[in-house]
């Protein structure tokens, strides 16, 4: 007759079991560290060789560097000291802030009404046309974005003419992609369950829109839309070195003359004014943060 193992002996072959899958964990983890500081060490050393490389191929002449900022000093204060104030006090400046201020805010208010619903067509979770409005409005908020103000301003200006048309129509273009991508990706961040649920009703693509996504985007497109009229008025600040009027003319203008003096008081009063509509934006943002809160 076999013997019985002894109670002693059974406890002590208990732990064994239990003890092996923990262990493999153990080195499973230990694996990936050193798989995942493996490739952070081959990442940096890829990037180094390409800035590396970089450096090499655009010939930048790295010993220039720790003297730049005592030049740059020197001939700030040799051309550009003290900056002509008076200059930016003229009715004529002032009337160029004004339109710069109005330029932003009727690019800003007609941007976000064309990037409202092209952002609802590009968010792929709630558009009501995946298969040709996804990808059209997708399409069209890219190549918005994709071209810089400057250049879009450069391009209404020979077909439009100087002026402020060309500008609030470049600052519109500037607007629609960048306020649109950031609508597209607050609604494809929402929850489901509010969705699903509206569309268990029977409810269409805009009652979906109406009833389940505007409610839980609404605060982010508050701060997107002011955010984005930040953007937009900085930007307005200077497409009038290209021709479209506002504040920047006045800083071509002084440019082609050499007044130097001129130029100092204008990037001032540029620096004074985005600083001013940052603060602004920012207390703005934080209202409607506590709003929601």
């Amino acid at each position: 007759m076999p013997a019985r193992p002894s109670s002693s002996g059974a406890a002590a072959a208990l732990p064994a079991p239990a003890t092996a899958p923990l262990a493999g964990a153990v080195a499973r983890r230990a694996r990936s560290r050193r798989a995942r500081s493996l490739q952070r060490f081959i990442a940096t050393v890829v990037a180094l060789a390409v800035l590396a490389a970089a450096l090499d191929l655009l010939d930048i002449p790295l010993d220039r560097l720790p003297g730049i900022a005592g030049r740059m000093a020197e001939v700030l204060a040799r051309r550009y000291w003290p900056p002509e104030i008076a200059h930016v006090s003229w009715p004529d400046y002032l009337r160029a802030f004004l339109q710069t201020l109005q330029m932003s805010f009727a690019a800003t208010a007609v941007g976000l009404v064309l990037a409202a619903p092209l952002a609802w067509l590009a968010a792929f979770n709630v558009s009501p046309a995946r298969r040709l409005g996804h990808p059209l409005a997708r399409l069209a908020l890219t190549a918005a974005r994709s071209v810089h103000e400057m250049v879009w301003t450069i391009l209404l200006v020979t077909v439009v003419g100087f002026g402020m048309l060309a500008g609030t129509l470049a600052l519109t273009i500037f607007c629609v992609g960048f306020a649109g991508k950031l609508f597209a990706e607050a609604v494809e961040a929402i929850e489901p369950g509010p969705v699903e649920a509206i569309r268990a009703t029977g409810a269409g693509p805009l009652q979906v829109l109406l009833f389940a996504v505007l409610p839980q985007v609404r605060v982010a497109w508050a701060g997107i839309a002011v955010y984005t009229w930040d953007a937009v008025f900085r930007a307005a600040t200077i497409i009038g070195f290209f021709g479209a009027g506002g504040m920047g003319t006045f800083l071509r203008e002084s440019v082609q003359r050499v007044e130097s003096q001129q130029v100092a008081a204008i990037i001032l009063s540029i620096v004074a004014v985005v600083v001013a509509a940052e603060l602004l934006s920012s207390w703005a943002r934080a209202r409607i943060a506590d709003a929601a809160a």
